[in-house]
């Protein structure tokens, strides 16, 4: 069976629909990142890098969702956060010519764009604007890290879990019955709250007793915004 032959994504418009860091660079720019550029996709269960390699260049999302996480010593995963379409990874290792601090591996069928790690590095040298912009970026992301980590040390692993939800919903959005637009396993979510599976499966089944969520298998429909905020203390 002859696979389907998918459009290579031109960055300009990626850029415009997605608000991709691409918006800031010139008509040469663009040009020069679309004929270097090498289209990839990969199936739910890949990995496009694994923490402690070498990558030679970043990736951009066009389509789909990765999740990138760091690995503990007993093996379990810790996820860092979910790259959606517009988003870029991997480039803080290209930035400092480090190996990967984390690993990249796909949730949901994804297409991405991979970039030549010296085409980031000309392009902060030659164009400030977007220098700039990838630097807000980079502290957005070490902003995040912070408030995860006094989250970790402050909040209970149901308020956590809460506030988890309402960023899913934040950054996912939900479809018209009010699912969250991303699919998660228990495991994936108990991997991002910092606990075990088990806490996670737990707290669904009384968030559900609590009209405050409905599950139905993967699928998570949330009731009730106001009372996760509540519980979560993000507004405290």
């Amino acid at each position: 069976m002859k696979l389907q032959e998918i459009p290579v994504p031109f960055c300009d418009k990626c850029a415009l629909e997605t608000g991709a860091i691409f918006r800031f660079l010139s008509r040469d720019e663009v040009d020069m990142i679309n004929f270097e550029k090498e289209f990839r996709q990969f199936k739910r269960g890949e990995i496009l890098y694994n923490e402690g390699n070498r990558i030679s260049g970043f990736y951009c999302i066009h389509s789909g969702i990765i999740k990138v996480f760091k690995t503990g010593l007993d093996g379990k995963e810790q996820i860092i956060r979910f790259a959606k379409p517009g988003d870029i990874i991997a480039y803080r290792s290209v930035l400092s010519s480090e190996v990967a601090c984390t690993s990249a591996k796909v949730i949901e069928d994804c297409q991405v764009c991979f970039i030549p790690a010296e085409i980031l590095i000309s392009l902060i040298k030659s164009n400030s604007s977007y220098a700039h912009e990838l630097l807000k970026l980079a502290c957005h992301e070490l902003g995040e890290a912070n408030s995860f980590i006094t989250d970790i040390a402050q909040k209970t692993v149901r308020e956590r879990l809460a506030e988890i939800l309402l960023l899913l919903v934040h950054d996912f959005g939900l479809d018209e019955q009010n699912y969250l637009q991303i699919s998660l396993t228990r495991e994936e979510l108990a991997n991002i709250v910092g606990t075990a599976t088990e806490s996670v499966i737990r707290l669904l089944s009384e968030f559900k007793s609590d009209t405050l969520v409905e599950l139905n298998g993967r699928k998570i429909r949330i009731l009730d915004m106001k009372g996760l905020e509540k519980i979560s203390n993000v507004f405290n």
